[in-house]
């Protein structure tokens, strides 16, 4: 997250397109698995969003965990927890992006946590079309599934009287 004169924003990664990824093309967070060498998964998320879109966060504001969400790709829940983690930067850093990673995107909050971009979006799941909740960024990318989860969390956990969006089926 950052301050702007507008108020403050997201980062989201456009990730690449990928043969056997259950997460190709999707709008997500930088993010990866815990290697071993990690002392922590803060660790972790700070390495991943180094490696992953050239950001160092280590004079990032940390503002703490949120609660784990589980991996369900295309209905499928899988033995995977993600540990999300937020942290606050300054300024408007530059990225290089590296192969897992097609495009960052800096978004507005307040429009997202008003719902005013609340929509859906009709994708294939087992084989059948299905409507996904989310939120339509600008130019046309569309925020859903853990992602669109995690937002919720992070939402939440700021404001324990938020309301989320009502879901649409």
């Amino acid at each position: 997250m950052r301050e702007t004169g507008d108020g403050p924003e997201l980062l989201f990664i456009k990730r690449a397109e990928k043969e056997g990824d259950p997460w190709s093309g999707h709008m997500a967070f930088p993010g990866g698995h815990r290697d071993p060498e990690d002392e922590s998964l803060r660790a972790a998320a700070e390495r991943e969003t180094m490696e992953e879109i050239g950001l160092d966060l280590g004079g990032a504001d940390y503002l703490g965990p949120l609660n784990h969400q589980s991996a369900q790709p295309r209905g499928r829940v899988l033995d995977m927890l993600i540990a999300p983690h937020a942290f606050q930067i300054d300024g408007n850093p530059s990225f290089n992006p590296n192969y897992e990673v097609d495009e960052v995107v800096w978004t507005r909050l307040s429009p997202m946590a008003r719902n005013e971009i609340h929509d859906t979006e009709t994708k294939p799941l087992m084989g059948k079309p299905t409507t996904f909740n989310g939120y339509r960024l600008e130019r046309g990318h569309f925020v859903w599934g853990l992602t669109y989860r995690i937002v919720k969390t992070f939402f939440s956990t700021l404001d324990p009287d938020w309301e989320p969006p009502l879901e649409i089926e």
